[in-house]
């Protein structure tokens, strides 16, 4: 296990390289080439495997016969198996290209996009949650947080490309659907 000093030098460098990938060098490909490019594409990829990598890197040496609360663990994998199962339903439903930024253009507002702007992400912090009951701790508190921050700077770009490329429409789609849950909140920029 790393000591919290560590921890937290290697999450400020990962939320630092999210930061330059999907606020500087994705929205650039938007605003150019109205997609991702394959390079935008990866290391938009590459912010979420390291931070997999974090997480497993951290992990105790007795993992997983050190957690000791059965509710949890069952409640977790549940979690776990419910999210991915519906994130990859989701991009086989949208489409891989659209699901990683390669094809912009279609504005989709059905199914799951009636409830929330954000399945896929929606889906995977379920499994992300999930994966930190396994084993509760500071540092899996940390993972999700973590997570919740380079998700969000990624939807934060896409709305800003999406009300860009649909106009007036997404406008309308963002006073009508929330980002996350619960309720709507227009993305920044809009009156």
């Amino acid at each position: 296990m790393m000591s919290p000093l560590v921890y937290l030098i290697v999450a400020c460098i990962l939320l630092g390289y999210a930061s330059v990938v999907f606020r500087v060098l994705v929205r650039g490909d938007y605003r150019r080439e109205g997609r991702l490019t394959p390079l935008s594409s990866l290391l938009q990829s590459l912010v979420f495997f390291l931070w997999g990598f974090f997480t497993w890197f951290d992990l105790p040496a007795d993992w997983p016969t050190s957690h000791t609360n059965p509710s949890s663990w069952v409640t977790g994998w549940v979690f776990i198996g419910l999210g991915l199962g519906a994130m990859f339903t989701m991009i086989a439903w949208f489409g891989l290209r659209r699901s990683v930024g390669r094809e912009v253009n279609v504005l989709k507002q059905s199914s799951p996009y009636r409830l929330t702007r954000n399945p896929q992400i929606l889906a995977c912090l379920l499994a992300v949650v999930g994966y930190a009951m396994l084993w509760p701790s500071w540092n899996s508190l940390g993972w999700v947080a973590l997570f919740s921050a380079f998700a969000h700077m990624m939807v934060l770009t896409e709305e800003e490309h999406l009300r860009t490329i649909h106009g007036d429409a997404y406008k309308r789609y963002c006073e009508r659907t929330p980002r996350y849950l619960g309720f709507t909140q227009r993305p920044r920029g809009t009156a």
